[in-house]
């Protein structure tokens, strides 16, 4: 994909809004370093709305990644979905204006520039739109994607760990643990 294939060219547009879409795939990721996740399959639509001196641009994110399961370790597909809303103001100084800010939301560009570089964003929002917890669900722990002897072997930690004796060699001294307070 090339890198142009991200940039929205404002200035020619009217006031109001317009639709884009994206089609992401692993190739989108090159250019950026290693990902966790594979076989991505993203679809962006972005929404800008024109104004005079700003632009409100919401991007919603949907697809699928291939993540490596926290549980087991075997490759888990993983549903994308978000949304995120990015204003990005028209500015004589961008440079100072985007040092200062202190909104993650608001972008500030020169108001010499001609294009819009959506490029960044697009990584950003897939990235954040990948649940930080990556394992399926409890219901659908030992289906297709799990590794069945991963799972086995934590379920026999989880017995021996419940089964060990307590050690109450230290029983008792909790209640001198906040006397200095």
């Amino acid at each position: 994909m090339a890198r142009r294939d991200f940039e929205i060219p404002f200035v020619g547009l009217k006031p109001g809004v317009h639709e884009f879409s994206y089609r992401i795939n692993d190739k989108f990721f090159e250019a950026y370093q290693p990902q966790d996740f594979q076989k991505c399959e993203a679809l962006i639509k972005l929404s800008l709305d024109k104004k005079n001196g700003f632009m409100l641009l919401s991007f919603e994110v949907g697809g699928k990644v291939e993540i490596n399961c926290d549980r087991c370790g075997n490759m888990l597909p993983i549903d994308l979905w978000d949304e995120f809303k990015v204003l990005v103001k028209l500015v004589e100084e961008p440079d100072i204006m985007n040092e200062q800010e202190e909104n993650p939301d608001v972008h500030y560009i020169s108001k010499g520039e001609s294009h819009l570089h959506i490029s960044d964003w697009i990584y950003e929002f897939i990235n954040l739109s990948i649940p930080n917890q990556r394992r399926c669900r409890d219901e659908e722990m030992g289906g297709p994607h799990c590794n069945k002897e991963v799972l086995a072997m934590l379920e026999k930690l989880d017995v021996k760990k419940a089964s060990k004796p307590q050690n109450t060699l230290w029983k008792g001294l909790e209640k001198f643990k906040d006397l200095d307070k």
